[in-house]
């Protein structure tokens, strides 16, 4: 439709608002339950690493439903999809909400992943369709700021809900959002004589069966691997198994399909393939630090939900005040610079923040987690220009979903896997500390004399300071493993070739 003679008229500036909280109300359940993950646990009586699977069912089930956006979009139409995704999507968090079972709670999450996964590109999509050409850039930077502003505001909401009412709020705050955009997106679109174009177009069914079983089972894998003793389990050497089967044939049944529901064309393009690895293994070396630190700074350091939601917070605010400035200047410079600049920024981030010590402080937790901000602002933005290079310009929302799901999928496998890591880490050095725990050991006799000598609660006590110690040293471990993870994929960045084309708008 065309916006020309409706340029900032009321009903673009709520249309404008509704379809940017619709982004960043599905963006925000990404993250709003990090710094609750404990509380859950608690309540459903569970450990903290099955606590987690409330992050990765909702990331793998988006990721999942993200290559079938097309062609829901051609089935349905863009405005009433978008509007019965953001309906079911509220009524998902209210079941996650009054869930009473861990079960019933990761259910939810999974609804939620999947009706919710076509809301943020068709809100884009939606945005750009009323806003001139010459206007569609501002469009597209107001839209982004909630993207980038929901990452934050995600563990300080979560945290503060958590602490002063309860975790099951963190999902009930999306029924007035929820019921704003839809009733605002659609009464507003009919009023712009918007009209859905519908098509029937067939759709790959074999091949959306091949993917869920075949990530299903690797996330299965990841998150039931510690707690099954890895492949020295029958359970999980079948998972594997059937992982690697279903995915190598969805790759042949995709290659050789007229609608596939990934098209593997992309993968034929150096940039994109260079990018989207990027993409991937970088969101999960940098998502395993963000779900990790708050359940460290809640379970070893007595940090309430919302204390460590706002002490991991920063880590956005670089990438708020300098994402639009390096957007708007990325013509200038080469994209693979740009992003190798940010892993060098993120290392170094990462090398300052991996020496933390028994009494750190929270300003310094804090400061830390600022630093790697900076990375980040340099991270997604150019490398999202690198990927799309040579994509045509009516293809760029394909490759951009292929693109997004790579990035889930990173983000689902760093939880699981950086939560089984930890929990390895943790053992490993606690077993190390207390073969220091020995009469021969200086520090010990001075240790236990000034508590009063080796009785069975101070023995108690000490295996207590052990394990926050083992904690503190896999903490760092991890922190640091993040960093070197960025390092390493420098290279890999100038495998692409130099592009002088900006894509604006394009992914999340």
């Amino acid at each position: 439709m065309s916006a020309k003679g409706t340029f900032l008229t009321p009903q673009i500036i709520l249309a404008t608002i509704a379809l940017s909280l619709g982004s960043f109300m599905n963006i925000l359940d990404m993250t709003i339950v990090n710094t609750a993950v404990s509380h859950i646990a608690g309540d459903f009586a569970v450990p903290y690493t099955q606590g987690t699977w409330v992050i990765t069912t909702y990331a793998v089930a988006e990721a999942i439903m993200l290559p079938l956006t097309g062609w829901l979009t051609q089935r349905f139409g863009m405005l009433k999809l978008f509007t019965i995704s953001t309906i079911l999507f509220t009524l998902a968090s209210v079941l996650c909400g009054v869930s009473t079972t861990m079960e019933m709670l990761l259910f939810a999450r999974i609804l939620q992943g999947v009706v919710g996964a076509s809301m943020i590109p068709l809100s884009q999509t939606l945005l750009m369709s009323i806003y001139p050409p010459d206007k569609r850039g501002m469009a597209i930077g107001l839209w982004a700021m909630t993207l980038v502003l929901a990452p934050i505001a995600g563990p300080i909401l979560g945290g503060w809900l958590t602490d002063n009412a309860n975790w099951r709020w963190a999902f009930y705050i999306n029924i007035p959002l929820g019921i704003f955009v839809s009733l605002t997106t659609w009464m507003v679109f009919k009023k712009l004589s918007w009209k859905d174009v519908v098509v029937k177009a067939p759709v790959d069914i074999i091949g959306i069966i091949l993917l869920v079983v075949g990530i299903g089972s690797l996330q299965l894998m990841l998150d039931k691997g510690s707690e099954h003793d890895w492949f020295n389990d029958s359970f999980i050497v079948s998972l594997a198994i059937i992982s690697f089967i279903f995915m190598v044939i969805f790759v042949i049944w995709e290659k050789h399909q007229k609608n596939p529901i990934v098209d593997l064309k992309y993968f034929k393009d150096r940039n994109f393939v260079v990018g989207v690895l990027a993409l991937a293994i970088g969101s999960t070396a940098f998502f395993a630090t963000v779900v990790i630190i708050p359940i460290w700074l809640q379970n070893y350091l007595g940090y309430t939900a919302y204390d460590s939601g706002i002490t991991t917070a920063t880590t956005s605010v670089f990438v708020v005040l300098l994402a639009p400035i390096i957007g708007a200047n990325m013509h200038k410079f080469d994209s693979r610079k740009l992003v190798a600049f940010g892993f060098i920024a993120f290392f170094v981030g990462a090398y300052l923040g991996s020496n933390l010590t028994p009494d750190v402080t929270q300003g310094h937790v804090a400061l830390t987690r600022l630093y790697i901000g900076v990375g980040l602002a340099f991270f997604f933005i150019p490398l999202n220009n690198i990927l799309l290079a040579n994509i045509p310009d009516n293809e760029i929302a394909a490759a951009s979903g292929i693109s997004n799901f790579m990035r889930n999928i990173g983000n689902s496998f760093g939880t699981s896997l950086v939560v089984s890591h930890f929990n390895t880490l943790q053992a490993s050095y606690h077993e190390q500390l207390v073969s220091t725990v020995h009469t021969g050991n200086n520090n010990y006799n001075e240790v236990i004399n000034n508590l009063g000598g080796a009785t069975e609660q101070n023995m108690f006590y000490l295996n207590h300071i052990i394990n926050g110690q083992a904690a503190l040293l896999g903490i760092n471990n991890i922190i640091m493993l993040s960093g070197i993870i960025m390092l390493c994929l420098i290279p890999i960045l100038f495998i692409a070739k130099k592009s002088d084309k900006v894509i604006e708008g394009a992914g999340h």
